[in-house]
Protein backbone atom coordinates (compact mmCIF):
# COMPACT_ATOMS: atom_id res chain seq x y z
CA UNK A 1 0.00 0.00 0.00
CA UNK A 2 2.97 2.40 0.75
CA UNK A 3 4.27 1.79 -2.25
CA UNK A 4 0.98 2.78 -4.64
CA UNK A 5 1.21 5.88 -1.99
CA UNK A 6 4.46 6.55 -3.11
CA UNK A 7 3.42 5.82 -6.85
CA UNK A 8 0.28 8.45 -6.58
CA UNK A 9 2.78 10.49 -5.09
CA UNK A 10 4.86 10.54 -7.52
CA UNK A 11 2.66 11.06 -10.42
CA UNK A 12 1.02 13.96 -8.31
CA UNK A 13 4.40 15.94 -8.03
CA UNK A 14 5.18 15.80 -11.81
CA UNK A 15 1.76 17.27 -12.90
CA UNK A 16 2.32 19.65 -9.95
CA UNK A 17 5.46 20.55 -11.58
CA UNK A 18 4.96 20.46 -14.80
CA UNK A 19 2.27 22.85 -14.11
CA UNK A 20 4.33 25.14 -12.21
CA UNK A 21 6.82 25.16 -15.09
CA UNK A 22 4.56 26.00 -17.31
CA UNK A 23 2.94 28.66 -15.00
CA UNK A 24 5.78 30.67 -14.43
CA UNK A 25 6.71 30.65 -18.46
CA UNK A 26 3.49 32.17 -19.13
CA UNK A 27 3.25 34.41 -15.91
CA UNK A 28 6.87 35.81 -16.33
CA UNK A 29 4.87 39.38 -17.09
CA UNK A 30 5.21 40.61 -13.57
CA UNK A 31 9.38 40.49 -14.39
CA UNK A 32 8.28 43.63 -17.50
CA UNK A 33 6.41 45.68 -14.90
CA UNK A 34 9.42 46.05 -12.88
CA UNK A 35 11.25 49.08 -13.60
CA UNK A 36 14.75 48.24 -14.94
CA UNK A 37 16.88 48.78 -17.45
CA UNK A 38 15.70 47.40 -20.59
CA UNK A 39 11.67 47.56 -19.68
CA UNK A 40 12.29 51.78 -19.51
CA UNK A 41 13.82 50.85 -23.29
CA UNK A 42 11.32 51.50 -26.24
CA UNK A 43 10.52 47.94 -27.18
CA UNK A 44 11.20 48.73 -30.80
CA UNK A 45 14.90 49.49 -30.27
CA UNK A 46 14.93 46.99 -27.88
CA UNK A 47 14.29 44.36 -30.66
CA UNK A 48 15.83 45.70 -33.07
CA UNK A 49 18.86 45.75 -30.28
CA UNK A 50 18.49 41.94 -29.99
CA UNK A 51 18.05 41.27 -33.07
CA UNK A 52 21.35 42.96 -33.53
CA UNK A 53 23.03 40.96 -31.10
CA UNK A 54 22.25 37.37 -32.06
CA UNK A 55 23.59 38.12 -35.84
CA UNK A 56 26.68 39.06 -33.94
CA UNK A 57 26.71 36.19 -32.42
CA UNK A 58 26.09 34.31 -35.55
CA UNK A 59 28.62 35.95 -37.26
CA UNK A 60 31.74 35.78 -35.14
CA UNK A 61 33.95 32.92 -34.89
CA UNK A 62 35.85 34.31 -31.76
CA UNK A 63 34.74 32.41 -28.54
CA UNK A 64 35.81 35.35 -26.19
CA UNK A 65 33.55 37.66 -28.18
CA UNK A 66 30.83 35.07 -27.66
CA UNK A 67 31.40 34.71 -24.37
CA UNK A 68 31.60 38.40 -24.21
CA UNK A 69 28.67 39.15 -25.25
CA UNK A 70 26.41 35.99 -23.15
CA UNK A 71 28.10 37.93 -20.12
CA UNK A 72 26.26 41.63 -21.44
CA UNK A 73 23.49 39.69 -21.37
CA UNK A 74 23.59 38.50 -17.63
CA UNK A 75 24.88 42.11 -16.76
CA UNK A 76 21.43 43.65 -18.72
CA UNK A 77 19.21 41.05 -17.09
CA UNK A 78 20.57 42.03 -13.80
CA UNK A 79 20.46 45.48 -14.07
CA UNK A 80 17.05 44.61 -15.20
CA UNK A 81 15.65 43.32 -11.95
CA UNK A 82 15.42 39.70 -13.11
CA UNK A 83 16.60 36.96 -10.70
CA UNK A 84 19.84 35.18 -12.27
CA UNK A 85 18.74 31.82 -10.59
CA UNK A 86 14.99 32.08 -12.59
CA UNK A 87 17.04 33.22 -15.52
CA UNK A 88 19.28 30.48 -15.77
CA UNK A 89 16.92 28.22 -15.39
CA UNK A 90 15.13 29.22 -17.82
CA UNK A 91 18.27 29.71 -20.22
CA UNK A 92 20.12 26.21 -19.34
CA UNK A 93 17.63 24.27 -18.67
CA UNK A 94 16.41 22.99 -22.33
CA UNK A 95 18.11 24.15 -25.00
CA UNK A 96 21.78 24.62 -24.67
CA UNK A 97 22.06 21.15 -22.99
CA UNK A 98 20.43 19.58 -25.56
CA UNK A 99 22.93 21.25 -28.35
CA UNK A 100 25.58 20.07 -26.17
CA UNK A 101 24.22 16.38 -26.50
CA UNK A 102 24.21 17.19 -30.45
CA UNK A 103 27.69 18.73 -30.52
CA UNK A 104 29.23 15.61 -28.39
CA UNK A 105 30.66 13.66 -31.62
CA UNK A 106 32.55 16.64 -32.94
CA UNK A 107 34.85 16.28 -29.47
CA UNK A 108 36.51 13.03 -31.32
CA UNK A 109 39.18 13.33 -34.21
CA UNK A 110 36.50 10.69 -35.93
CA UNK A 111 34.75 13.80 -37.07
CA UNK A 112 36.97 16.56 -36.19
CA UNK A 113 40.59 15.52 -37.04
CA UNK A 114 43.66 17.58 -35.12
CA UNK A 115 46.30 18.38 -32.38
CA UNK A 116 45.30 15.44 -29.70
CA UNK A 117 44.26 16.65 -26.31
CA UNK A 118 44.18 13.38 -24.73
CA UNK A 119 42.58 9.87 -25.69
CA UNK A 120 41.07 6.83 -23.33
CA UNK A 121 39.11 3.21 -24.28
CA UNK A 122 35.83 3.05 -24.17
CA UNK A 123 33.83 -0.87 -25.23
CA UNK A 124 36.83 -1.58 -26.50
CA UNK A 125 37.53 1.53 -28.83
CA UNK A 126 40.49 3.95 -28.90
CA UNK A 127 39.11 7.87 -28.98
CA UNK A 128 41.24 10.90 -29.19
CA UNK A 129 39.85 14.37 -28.55
CA UNK A 130 41.22 17.16 -30.50
CA UNK A 131 41.70 20.51 -29.63
CA UNK A 132 40.05 21.52 -33.00
CA UNK A 133 37.20 19.07 -31.39
CA UNK A 134 36.75 21.25 -28.26
CA UNK A 135 36.69 24.31 -29.43
CA UNK A 136 34.07 23.82 -31.87
CA UNK A 137 31.93 22.60 -29.57
CA UNK A 138 32.56 25.09 -27.35
CA UNK A 139 31.75 27.85 -29.66
CA UNK A 140 28.36 26.19 -30.74
CA UNK A 141 27.28 25.66 -27.47
CA UNK A 142 27.78 29.10 -26.34
CA UNK A 143 26.43 30.91 -29.32
CA UNK A 144 23.52 28.79 -28.38
CA UNK A 145 23.22 29.30 -24.59
CA UNK A 146 23.85 33.39 -25.64
CA UNK A 147 21.14 33.36 -28.81
CA UNK A 148 18.79 31.65 -26.06
CA UNK A 149 19.55 34.13 -23.11
CA UNK A 150 19.17 37.15 -25.86
CA UNK A 151 15.63 36.00 -26.66
CA UNK A 152 14.66 34.98 -22.83
CA UNK A 153 15.44 38.15 -21.99
CA UNK A 154 13.52 40.10 -24.71
CA UNK A 155 10.22 37.83 -23.80
CA UNK A 156 10.54 38.44 -19.97
CA UNK A 157 11.32 42.12 -20.40
CA UNK A 158 8.27 42.81 -22.47
CA UNK A 159 4.79 42.32 -22.08
CA UNK A 160 2.93 39.86 -24.30
CA UNK A 161 0.88 41.80 -26.27
CA UNK A 162 3.67 44.58 -26.70
CA UNK A 163 6.09 42.35 -28.21
CA UNK A 164 3.39 41.17 -30.47
CA UNK A 165 2.66 44.65 -32.09
CA UNK A 166 6.70 45.10 -32.37
CA UNK A 167 6.11 42.01 -34.61
CA UNK A 168 3.64 43.62 -36.50
CA UNK A 169 5.63 46.71 -37.53
CA UNK A 170 8.55 44.16 -38.38
CA UNK A 171 6.19 42.99 -40.79
CA UNK A 172 5.76 39.54 -39.27
CA UNK A 173 2.33 38.20 -41.05
CA UNK A 174 -1.33 39.51 -39.07
CA UNK A 175 -2.12 35.41 -39.35
CA UNK A 176 0.71 34.45 -36.91
CA UNK A 177 0.95 36.98 -34.70
CA UNK A 178 -3.15 36.56 -34.44
CA UNK A 179 -2.22 32.97 -33.65
CA UNK A 180 0.27 33.65 -31.54
CA UNK A 181 -2.06 35.96 -29.17
CA UNK A 182 -4.63 33.33 -29.27
CA UNK A 183 -2.30 30.19 -28.33
CA UNK A 184 -1.06 32.19 -25.64
CA UNK A 185 -4.86 33.38 -23.60
CA UNK A 186 -5.56 29.56 -24.57
CA UNK A 187 -2.90 28.25 -22.74
CA UNK A 188 -3.36 30.30 -20.02
CA UNK A 189 -7.16 29.15 -19.79
CA UNK A 190 -6.00 25.65 -20.72
CA UNK A 191 -3.39 24.99 -17.85
CA UNK A 192 -6.07 26.18 -15.16
CA UNK A 193 -8.81 23.72 -16.62
CA UNK A 194 -5.88 20.58 -16.24
CA UNK A 195 -5.40 21.72 -12.48
CA UNK A 196 -8.95 21.67 -11.61
CA UNK A 197 -9.59 18.25 -13.31
CA UNK A 198 -7.09 16.99 -11.85
CA UNK A 199 -8.11 17.71 -7.85
CA UNK A 200 -11.72 17.68 -8.83
CA UNK A 201 -10.49 13.73 -9.86
CA UNK A 202 -8.42 13.09 -6.49
CA UNK A 203 -11.15 14.97 -4.24
CA UNK A 204 -13.89 12.01 -5.71
CA UNK A 205 -11.50 8.99 -5.39
CA UNK A 206 -9.27 9.71 -3.10
CA UNK A 207 -5.14 8.76 -3.02
CA UNK A 208 -5.72 5.31 -4.73
CA UNK A 209 -7.59 3.64 -7.46
CA UNK A 210 -7.52 0.76 -9.32
CA UNK A 211 -5.33 1.14 -12.73
CA UNK A 212 -8.09 0.20 -15.12
CA UNK A 213 -10.73 2.20 -13.56
CA UNK A 214 -8.04 5.26 -13.52
CA UNK A 215 -7.18 4.26 -17.40
CA UNK A 216 -11.01 4.98 -17.92
CA UNK A 217 -10.97 7.98 -15.92
CA UNK A 218 -7.71 9.53 -17.67
CA UNK A 219 -9.50 8.27 -21.05
CA UNK A 220 -12.79 10.07 -20.43
CA UNK A 221 -11.07 13.54 -19.08
CA UNK A 222 -8.93 13.30 -22.57
CA UNK A 223 -12.10 13.36 -24.71
CA UNK A 224 -14.08 15.74 -22.32
CA UNK A 225 -11.03 18.03 -22.39
CA UNK A 226 -10.72 17.95 -26.60
CA UNK A 227 -14.45 18.61 -26.85
CA UNK A 228 -14.27 21.11 -24.11
CA UNK A 229 -11.51 23.03 -25.94
CA UNK A 230 -12.72 22.96 -29.57
CA UNK A 231 -15.63 24.80 -27.76
CA UNK A 232 -13.28 27.16 -26.01
CA UNK A 233 -11.63 27.78 -28.80
CA UNK A 234 -14.72 29.04 -30.98
CA UNK A 235 -16.03 31.17 -27.79
CA UNK A 236 -13.00 32.82 -26.86
CA UNK A 237 -12.20 34.08 -30.49
CA UNK A 238 -15.87 35.08 -30.81
CA UNK A 239 -15.43 36.77 -27.80
CA UNK A 240 -12.33 38.86 -29.08
CA UNK A 241 -13.85 39.64 -32.39
CA UNK A 242 -17.32 41.20 -30.20
CA UNK A 243 -14.78 43.45 -28.05
CA UNK A 244 -13.24 44.79 -31.31
CA UNK A 245 -10.60 42.18 -32.34
CA UNK A 246 -9.15 42.77 -35.66
CA UNK A 247 -6.34 40.58 -35.62
CA UNK A 248 -3.74 43.70 -34.99
CA UNK A 249 -2.66 44.02 -31.09
CA UNK A 250 -3.69 46.49 -29.46
CA UNK A 251 -1.64 48.34 -26.23
CA UNK A 252 -2.77 51.22 -23.92
CA UNK A 253 0.52 52.72 -24.26
CA UNK A 254 2.21 54.57 -27.40
CA UNK A 255 6.21 53.36 -28.37
CA UNK A 256 8.01 56.76 -27.44
CA UNK A 257 11.81 56.66 -28.54
CA UNK A 258 13.25 58.95 -26.22
CA UNK A 259 17.29 60.13 -26.16
CA UNK A 260 18.50 56.46 -24.08
CA UNK A 261 16.64 54.95 -26.45
CA UNK A 262 18.76 56.43 -29.15
CA UNK A 263 21.84 55.89 -27.55
CA UNK A 264 21.25 52.36 -26.43
CA UNK A 265 20.92 51.47 -30.33
CA UNK A 266 24.28 53.70 -31.47
CA UNK A 267 25.92 51.27 -28.48
CA UNK A 268 24.67 48.16 -30.10
CA UNK A 269 24.90 49.31 -33.40
CA UNK A 270 28.93 50.05 -33.09
CA UNK A 271 29.78 46.86 -30.65
CA UNK A 272 27.82 44.48 -33.79
CA UNK A 273 29.70 46.47 -36.37
CA UNK A 274 32.96 46.61 -34.48
CA UNK A 275 32.63 42.72 -34.08
CA UNK A 276 31.61 41.63 -37.02
CA UNK A 277 34.26 44.11 -38.45
CA UNK A 278 37.21 42.53 -36.85
CA UNK A 279 36.25 39.48 -35.20
CA UNK A 280 34.37 37.48 -37.98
Amino acid sequence: MKRKSRNNGFVERSLSGVLSFLKNSLYAEEYASRRGFMQSLDQRIKTLSFILFIVAILLTKDILIVLALYLLCLFLAYISKIDLGFFLKRTWVFIPLFSLFIAFPALFSNFTPGEELFSFKAAGLALVITRPGVLSVLLFVLRVAAMVSFSVLLSITTRHFDLLKVLRIFGIPQAFVMIMGICYRYIYLFIGIIENTYFAIKSRVGTYMHYKKGQQVVGWNIAFLWVRSCRLNEEVYKAMLSRGYSGEPMVLDDFKVRWKDWLWLAFTGVTVICIIRFFR
